[in-house]
């Protein structure tokens, strides 16, 4: 984030002043009912609404951006999920606020904001506008389209923050309230279904949909079907520790429809190069150009434990200058950086491991081997409906392999005893841990074992997608990851052992009497509708497992 330094702070905290006056109302709904003339709006302007809405599902860019869009996606998800995650270090964790940041767990709230006004608003405003004009054109089609990218988007905001305005957000009022998480839940569970209800019928027919606007399948609502049935089965298991009946109902329904679920790699949902853009991924910037991105010791733990043939499909061996690093399977050294150190910039880390991301390689929704491993969990607890866990599991792994162009045997990778090892090193900037987990790739053991081993894998298969990794890490508690050196959060509630289990809300939602009523009616949603404190530590409806 070199180019955000002082100059790029001072303009999103003068953006946040500007949101601030507007207040509420700004960061939460559009102000602005559609007008006639966009009522009337053409297919190039409909599609560049759809372009606009995958745009905002994870924020990416073109050059014609500059680093805006880098930027932002470092502050709304890098510099938070994707650490926490376990799956990213930072050469430079002391050059924001002086080591007082997400990183450390001290929540920053301009970049809090961002990730709000990223995943929540500008979602909001093209699926208004879209909602309209298909009501208008009786173009349920594009309305389906509209609501599956809305939710996957939106799911994000409520598993950041919990409650959040969803079912009045179509509402033409400025004060829009928040809804429940589980009101939330049961909503998109139903949107997604009459979605697919509307894809499915085009897909039967050979029909695409707004086939030059869309950057993801081209239009293709086959794809879009399995997509959303796979998004589908990844909300129902989401919350299956905190409403079982309402998970299996959705898990059945998403696995059983007649076109069904991702299955292969190219039924995965990414962002890349489409529909006129000229894409660039944002981790490659932040870890090539920024110099600042590195390997986070947790998944080194696992990777170099396991002696995992991904390894070097995610990351690359240490700088041919660093004298630190251990050798791998490969006969190639790698190294971490430790999460939430706050050691000064140095050229020790900067010699680490980084990510081994191109500048075109895609930014990822969802990939089959997700999928599978969400099928394995539904299998272990309920056998009857899903079949085999393991036979599930194995095919995760070797579809992520497939996924990374790894040709290993997935029966020698899961039958070789190996575990998570221990991650050191030492001299300057020095750091331990001991390894963070014993378990082992082999399907066996007891019932939690076994969810352990399903969701290391997940979390493995998931790079670099660290906001659903940090989510399924706080739903489960696993994997078990390496603590943050130093916490600097305890003020917003956060502790070592147990993390950050959410955003908090960011200050502009209370600054005007309006919006200190209805942040105040959230407060009152958190803990299953008990009633909890806006704090780092407070747990999500889902996130109910002890």
């Amino acid at each position: 984030m070199k180019k955000i330094n002082q100059y790029k702070l001072l303009a999103g905290i003068c953006l946040l002043s500007f949101l601030t006056a507007c207040d509420y109302e700004r960061i939460n709904t559009n102000p602005f009912e559609m007008t006639e003339e966009e009522g009337l709006m053409d297919g190039f302007a409909v599609g560049g609404l759809v372009t606009a809405m995958e745009q905002t599902v994870f924020p990416v860019g073109t050059q014609a951006d500059d680093t805006d869009i880098i930027n932002q996606y470092q502050t709304d998800y890098h510099l938070s999920a994707d650490c926490w995650s376990g799956f990213f270090g930072q050469n430079n964790s002391t050059s924001w606020n002086s080591g007082r940041n997400n990183t450390t767990y001290f929540l920053i709230d301009g970049w809090i904001a961002g990730t709000y006004t990223r995943s929540y608003t500008n979602a909001f405003n093209s699926w208004k506008k879209l909602k309209v004009f298909s009501e208008k054109n009786d173009a349920p089609e594009i309305y389906a389209l509209a609501q599956v990218l809305k939710i996957s988007a939106w799911h994000k905001t409520l598993e950041c923050f919990g409650p959040m305005p969803y079912t009045h957000a179509a509402d033409p009022t400025m004060n829009i309230p928040f809804d429940s998480e589980k009101a939330v839940y049961t909503a998109m569970f139903q949107d997604l279904t009459d979605a697919i209800d509307v894809l499915t019928e085009k897909a039967v027919n050979g029909i695409k949909v707004m086939e030059e606007y869309d950057a993801v399948y081209a239009g293709d609502t086959r794809k879009w079907v399995k997509y959303a049935n796979s998004l589908m089965l990844r909300l129902a298991i989401r919350v299956r520790f905190a409403d079982e009946e309402m998970a299996k109902k959705y898990a059945i329904q998403a696995v059983g429809h007649s076109i069904g679920v991702m299955t292969a790699r190219d039924d995965e949902a990414q962002m890349s190069a489409g529909a006129g853009i000229t894409f660039r991924n944002n981790i490659e910037w932040l870890s090539e150009t920024y110099e600042e991105s590195r390997m986070g010791s947790s998944i080194f733990s696992y990777l170099m434990g396991y002696a995992d043939p991904r390894l070097g499909a995610y990351f690359k061996p240490v700088d041919a200058a660093s004298t630190a690093g251990q050798v791998a399977y490969d006969g190639k050294k790698y190294q971490a950086v430790p999460a939430g150190h706050t050691f000064a910039p140095n050229d020790v880390y900067k010699l680490f491991s980084k990510p081994k991301i191109e500048s075109n390689t895609p930014t990822y929704w969802l990939r089959a081997s997700e999928v599978y491993f969400l099928r394995a969990e539904a299998a272990l607890v309920w056998p009857a409906d899903f079949g085999s866990a393991e036979a599930l599991y194995k095919q995760g792994i070797e579809m992520s392999f497939q996924e990374n162009g790894v040709t290993t045997s997935v029966d020698a990778y899961m039958n070789s005893g190996k575990a998570p090892m221990k991650h050191e090193f030492t001299g300057s900037y020095a750091c331990s841990f001991p390894a963070p987990s014993t378990a082992t790739a082999k399907f066996e053991g007891s019932t939690e074992q076994k969810l352990e081993k399903i969701i290391i894998q997940k979390w493995i298969a998931l790079f670099p997608n660290g906001q659903e990794a940090w989510t399924e890490w706080r739903r489960t508690g696993y994997p078990k990851l390496n603590p943050v050196m130093v916490n600097n959060g305890s003020s917003q509630g956060a502790t070592k052992e147990s993390g950050v289990r959410r955003m908090i809300y960011p200050t502009s939602f209370y600054q005007t009497e309006e919006g200190q009523a209805i942040y105040n009616a959230a407060l009152l949603l958190l803990n299953n509708g008990q009633g909890g404190e806006d704090k780092s530590s407070t747990r999500l409806w889902w996130d109910c497992k002890r």
